[in-house]
């Protein structure tokens, strides 16, 4: 599973302000980013019944220990209801003491430009 493609479980109405968030995460070892693995399927349905969602993404690189999500959100609320809740909250609680850098962006973007690019992400999250 490197790399789970864009999904869309809400279509984003047409050129209207969506919130966009993207983050890096690097585990501290091998064992840190299996556990990562082990709890993304969770996660991942969550994310495909979540309200407010417009669209996400999950790039892993296991043997780099390193994963980039994308997703796009009605509303920075939707984003922290989801966040806080489900299978999310628990699976980032438990996997905290096995990052060793985390890193975290948001912005707003037209929903015209969904997926917004891999260029557009790294350059936010550096």
């Amino acid at each position: 599973m490197p790399t789970l493609p864009w999904t869309v479980p809400n279509d984003p109405p047409r050129a209207t302000e969506v919130h966009v968030f993207a983050s890096r995460f690097e585990t501290r070892t091998l064992w840190g980013a299996l556990k990562f693995l082990v709890r993304t399927p969770g996660v991942w349905r969550q994310v495909g019944s979540a309200p407010g969602v417009y669209g996400a993404l999950l790039k892993a690189e296991p043997f780099k220990r390193t994963f980039w999500t994308l997703s796009a959100w009605e509303s920075p609320e939707a984003l922290k209801t989801f966040a806080r809740s489900g299978t999310h909250a628990p699976a980032s609680r438990g996997l905290s003491a096995q990052m060793r850098d985390s890193k975290y962006a948001s912005w707003p973007a037209s929903s015209d430009e969904l997926p917004v690019s891999w260029a557009e992400v790294r350059r936010r999250l550096t």
